[in-house]
């Protein structure tokens, strides 16, 4: 473990412990090697906290894998993360909340009972392919409406999705549902919404792109890939037009921020766009400013 004086705001990672794991099984783990070329491993919770803050990081957490299950057992994952986060809030910024759009009502007073549960920032996360209902689907329209109401900002998936990736049929995911297309119509049906695209839209990346140039309500977050992997015309915005509409998520557990961050610096933006990147931007996005 190293310590960083490099000052990192990561707008998407997951819990790497067993309890919060996104990968609960060790196939799961194992994928994540193949995939990630990362060892897939369940962390304890004070040893994940004193890795962040080794590397100077400030995260939003995505508890993800919980939100097909009953609503009984979604509450108790979100206690156990809180109860985490309350302790830890130098570190944990807050969570993005997945939830099945189908369930409606019970979905939105679980968001509203986790809002005011003392710890963190709060906010929807949209996984068209992980639920089978793409970001432009009506379902989504009441959890938009308190986002705007709360002045939340809410996350929608775009682009290839590491889950059920290499296997047979992909756990059924449809990857159509996290095309930019769903996040140009929330965005246009809704200006009022703060919309952050989330993942490198591959193999959509130019259509994303048009999206953020069209739609000033839309930023986008860049996890799940390393940065050295992201298209050229991307890395060619990202210097010019996209400089203050970039921030980055680092996908921890899966990815880790020494790589994460080092990769960044070699890709030769100015210290300035660099510090954009890294964390000024999304400090400006979530608190208002930037330190």
């Amino acid at each position: 473990m190293s310590s960083s004086t490099q000052k990192i705001f990561d707008c998407h990672s997951h819990w790497g412990t067993a309890k919060g794991h996104i990968f609960r099984t060790p196939e799961e783990l194992a994928r994540q090697e193949k995939i990630w070329k990362t060892k897939g491993r369940h962390w304890l919770e004070a040893e994940m906290m004193d890795y962040m803050r080794a590397n100077n990081v400030r995260t939003i957490l995505d508890l993800s894998f919980h939100k097909m299950l009953p609503i009984e057992q979604i509450r108790e994952y979100h206690d156990y993360a809180f109860g985490v986060a309350r302790q830890n809030r130098d570190v944990i910024f807050g969570h993005w909340l997945q939830f099945d759009p189908r369930r409606g009502e019970e979905s939105l007073t679980e968001y509203r009972r986790a809002r005011d549960a003392g710890a963190g920032f709060m906010g929807f996360a949209v996984s068209g392919q992980g639920v089978g209902v793409p970001a432009s689907d009506p379902m989504w329209f009441p959890f938009y409406e308190l986002a705007i109401e709360t002045n939340t900002p809410v996350m929608i998936m775009t682009g290839l999705t590491g889950i059920g990736q290499g296997v047979p049929g992909g756990y059924g995911i449809v990857l159509d549902h996290g095309h930019p297309r769903h996040i140009d119509f929330a965005a246009a049906r809704y200006p009022e919404l703060r919309i952050l695209a989330a993942r490198p839209a591959y193999p959509w990346q130019d259509d994303m792109i048009a999206v953020l140039l069209h739609k000033g309500n839309v930023t986008y977050e860049l996890h799940g890939w390393g940065p050295k992997q992201l298209s050229d015309n991307l890395k060619k915005e990202i210097g010019r037009r996209l400089q203050d509409r970039i921030v980055i998520g680092c996908d921890f557990p899966v990815l880790e921020y020494e790589k994460i961050v080092a990769d960044w610096k070699t890709l030769g933006y100015g210290e300035e766009v660099l510090q954009k990147i890294l964390h000024q931007n999304a400090e400006a996005y979530f608190l208002g400013k930037a330190d």
